[in-house]
């Protein structure tokens, strides 16, 4: 394991430990956490007990091929990023792990360190990116749902009168009932964000 603290955790699944090792040393001044397995059904036992960020899978392993493996990947656990490492580049490998395994880059052997650093620094961004996304998306919807909900109770509530400089009117109509119950609801939910 890193010693800094870790911004990622990285399995890398090769038959051959020395492969492994070689990433880790292509990846060592990278605050990761290092996870490594000798096949897919030990990586798999390891994403089981731990939050992996990116895997880095050989290809041909014994048991199971690197694109099988993925594609168990992918359905069990989406939102890790899937690579490839390859000795062998065949078109029939690389297009099985796009399509079965829905892999973020295809790496042969021996590949570029510089390379394999700037594509998991992309990728782990690009991770960021999405789960911002999906997290602004839910407090949308929260939020569209309240509005949602105050307009059912009391049309035309949300609705704005403004005069000539843009500056919003209210008048006496506007804070009858349980309008002011409503906007301090508003004013709450707000607060939360």
């Amino acid at each position: 394991m890193n010693t800094k603290a870790s911004s990622a955790a990285i399995l890398l699944v090769d038959d051959e430990p020395h492969v492994s090792e070689a990433l880790k040393r292509a990846l060592r001044r990278e605050p990761y956490e290092f996870f490594t397995a000798t096949s897919a059904d030990r990586a798999l036992q390891i994403l089981a007990d731990h939050h992996v960020d990116v895997i880095i899978s050989d290809e041909q392993m014994p048991g199971r091929s690197g694109s099988e493996f993925l594609a168990i990947v992918r359905r069990q656990y989406p939102q890790t990023i899937r690579m490839i490492l390859s000795g062998q580049a065949s078109l029939d490998a690389a297009v099985r792990a796009i399509n079965e395994g829905e892999v973020y880059r295809f790496f042969l052997k021996p590949c570029n360190p510089t390379d394999l650093v700037f594509t998991v620094q992309q990728a782990l961004a690009h991770k960021r990116l999405e789960e911002q996304s999906r997290r602004l998306l839910r407090e949308y919807q929260k939020q569209a749902s309240l509005l949602a909900r105050v307009e059912k109770h009391s049309p035309n509530l949300l609705r704005l009168d403004t005069d000539e400089q843009g500056a919003v009117v209210l008048d006496e109509a506007d804070l009858e009932g349980n309008a002011t119950d409503l906007l301090a609801e508003i004013e709450l939910a707000m607060r939360r964000r």
